[in-house]
């Protein structure tokens, strides 16, 4: 079976994109599921969340990409067993620029991970891209690649404003360059109990995106945001605190997802 390849998506910075990427792909490879993460952001948070260095030219998506150097060469091995990464740079922001006279720039990811899912890639079960908080080239490389994507949404005043946006993207996307591209999940992050507009924004969301939105909530907990700094997942960091069980709670509704539509494809 081919692996999964899963965009986590949003346009809007600071929604827990990479916070969820780090953390949902330790949780699953915990659960001994084998996993590839790609950090398609310049920024290369999600390369450093799992503790290597985005400074690294030669084990960047970006070499890959431009065609310097191969998959198998730029795979690295993380601190958790069963989780890889292929890390960003910050060169990756000027591809934008490099490759304007490239008609077909935006299959340059599918292509790569197409070519490798005979070899490479085979092994892993899902593969999940950290998109850049825009809708750039990059994004959409990433959309044209996936096979589902995953939208956190902050529970916040404007969050749903912002869907609406990268919903008419995803349409697009569909009806020219990938039209098997599905929507997994919808997960609610930064959830505050005590905060009214929280619970209407959660109760907006199911009405809008129905079962696609998770039961599991990511809660707002401060060792989410810290474990970063310490470079390492926050269940690795400390995994007895509420941001980590809710990840872990996650995994399972993820891999449930899948025994699901076995079951009904069966």
């Amino acid at each position: 079976m081919d692996a999964s390849i899963i965009s986590v998506i949003n346009q809007k910075g600071g929604v827990g994109k990479t916070t969820t990427v780090i953390n949902l792909a330790t949780a699953l490879a915990k659960k001994g599921k084998k996993i590839l993460v790609i950090d398609l952001d310049p920024q290369g948070n999600a390369t450093t969340g799992l503790g290597k260095s985005n400074n690294d030219e030669k084990k960047s998506i970006y070499n890959v990409l431009i065609g310097k150097t191969s998959v198998q060469t730029s795979i690295q091995k993380t601190d958790i067993n069963d989780l890889d990464l292929i890390g960003s740079n910050v060169n990756l922001s000027g591809l934008e620029v490099e490759t304007a006279n490239d008609k077909n720039r935006a299959f340059l990811l599918k292509e790569i991970l197409s070519g490798g899912k005979d070899t490479c890639f085979k092994k892993y079960e899902n593969i999940f891209i950290d998109c850049p908080p825009s809708l750039s080239l990059l994004t959409v490389m990433s959309l044209v690649s996936a096979d589902e994507l995953l939208i956190p949404l902050q529970t916040e005043f404007f969050a749903l404003e912002g869907i609406t946006q990268l919903m008419k993207t995803i349409d697009r996307i569909k009806v020219n360059l990938n039209p098997g591209l599905s929507i997994r999940g919808v997960l609610l992050t930064m959830f505050d109990r005590r905060n009214k507009l929280s619970s209407q924004v959660d109760i907006e969301a199911r009405k809008h995106f129905k079962e696609k939105v998770y039961k599991t909530v990511v809660p707002r907990n401060v060792r989410l945001s810290e474990a970063p700094s310490h470079g390492m997942p926050c269940l690795i960091y400390d995994k007895n605190c509420s941001g980590s069980k809710s990840y872990m709670n996650l995994a399972e509704e993820f891999i449930n997802q899948v025994n699901q539509s076995m079951g009904s494809a069966a």
